[in-house]
């Protein structure tokens, strides 16, 4: 049943002037409306897994086709490949393993063949079938290691990884829900095939993508201008996915965004959309998924500015620019775009970069993503120079209600 009806999965016929990773057509793993119904129905008698949070996101980029070539969760082969080589088995270049565990229990409770309902870690439904081609256990130091250079159980990622269970499944998957991202943010969670489909109506053919987790400041704002001198427009990529405790929501993120692309970019240069992932906090390696990815969704070139998909002091400010000397040149077609680091300088009278000012840290303003929220949380002011009025009236709103409610908290 499951070669015959695999066959069935949906491809896209959206052209676009950079192929998908790999070289084929994308490969969204989202079965067609007309066998949803079906399907879900059919996952209802198959023992059932719930996944976490970040297999949730890899399963809908799975889905979508942001992971296009893959067909579903790595095996061991992979998996190991992807750790020491950054290649799969088949050799297809992928930075960082997409795997799936459970507990010994329930991986004993399944054989190689058998179907497994994948379920959504925040309210149960079904997400998608998995066929189970293979079970194995991995070495998770070795992961860490190998992917955040670091196996440090303060480091984000790495907490992901040794939380995981005990047993990898491996195996293709078909996909029959998105996790409510379209119900939850509308317009904004495009598909790959969605963003290739925007650039191709506004007639970009050199587009750069710019990730982000955080609202925009000037720094940012700097970044994506530079990026349009040169490309036909940009894709401001925002995360929809989990993040680290202390970063602003995605709703307060697209709002601000909003706001200043609509206040100070010229009409028609940007696109903005969000994807399903959490954060892996990996640095170099997750700087190339990202571009992995974006040249999925059409993009040809990837910003990278300082510590890109950083978190503390793990990383060197410009590890994300190496690692794309590091790789073949074959790896992708997608091009990064090394940013330096970018501040006001009061002299310039304007946002400048080490490579275009002169003068020294005394003219600076530094502008980072951790001081604005760290003055926000303080209700602290925050100069002109630092991130746009409108911005900020967007953010203070946010920061003013967590303040109400904390004090809330504290009455009762």
């Amino acid at each position: 049943m499951w070669a015959a009806s695999s066959a069935c999965i949906w491809r896209t016929s959206v052209t676009s002037r950079i192929p998908p990773h790999g070289g084929g057509p994308l490969e969204p793993l989202m079965l067609p409306a007309d066998q949803l119904a079906e399907e879900r129905l059919r996952a209802l008698s198959l023992p059932a897994i719930r996944i976490s949070s970040r297999e949730k996101g890899d399963v809908i980029m799975l889905g979508i086709g942001g992971f296009t070539p893959l067909d579903g969760f790595m095996g061991s082969a992979d998996w190991q490949g992807v750790c020491d080589r950054m290649r799969t088995a088949r050799e297809v270049f992928w930075p960082i393993p997409i795997t799936l565990s459970t507990d010994v229990a329930t991986a004993d409770s399944l054989a190689v063949g058998d179907e497994v309902a994948l379920t959504d870690p925040d309210d149960c439904g079904v997400l998608a079938i998995l066929r189970v081609t293979e079970k194995y256990r991995i070495d998770k130091q070795h992961e860490c290691l190998q992917v955040f250079k670091t196996a440090d159980p303060a480091h984000p990622g790495v907490a992901m990884v040794m939380q995981q269970g005990e047993v990898n499944l491996a195996g293709p998957l078909r996909v029959v829900s998105d996790g409510g991202f379209k119900a939850k943010y509308g317009e904004l969670f495009k598909t790959p095939a969605e963003t290739r489909a925007e650039f191709e109506r506004l007639g970009w053919s050199r587009v750069a993508a710019f990730q982000t987790r955080n609202p925009m400041h000037r720094s940012h704002e700097y970044l994506a201008k530079v990026a349009i001198e040169t490309c036909d427009g940009v894709l401001v990529h925002l995360l929809l996915g989990n993040l680290k405790p202390g970063d602003i929501p995605a709703e307060v993120r697209t709002r601000a965004i909003a706001v200043l692309i609509d206040q100070y970019f010229a009409p028609g240069t940007v696109v903005q959309a969000g994807y399903p992932l959490d954060m892996r906090y990996a640095g170099p390696r997750e700087a190339v998924l990202h571009a992995l990815f974006r040249q999925n969704y059409g993009c040809t070139h990837q910003i990278i500015g300082r510590d890109h998909a950083g978190v503390g002091s793990y990383y060197g400010p410009f590890d994300a620019h190496r690692i794309f000397e590091q790789i073949p040149s074959s790896a992708l077609q997608i091009k990064p775009l090394k940013m330096d680091v970018t501040f006001w300088c009061y002299r310039c009278g304007g946002m400048a970069s080490s490579r275009t000012c002169p003068h020294d840290a005394a003219d600076r303003l530094q502008v980072s993503g951790t001081q604005l929220r760290k003055s926000l949380e303080r209700n602290d002011p925050v100069p002109a120079e630092f991130s746009r009025g409108e911005v900020l009236e967007i953010l203070r709103e946010y920061y003013a209600g967590i303040a109400a409610s904390h004090g809330k908290t504290h009455l009762s």
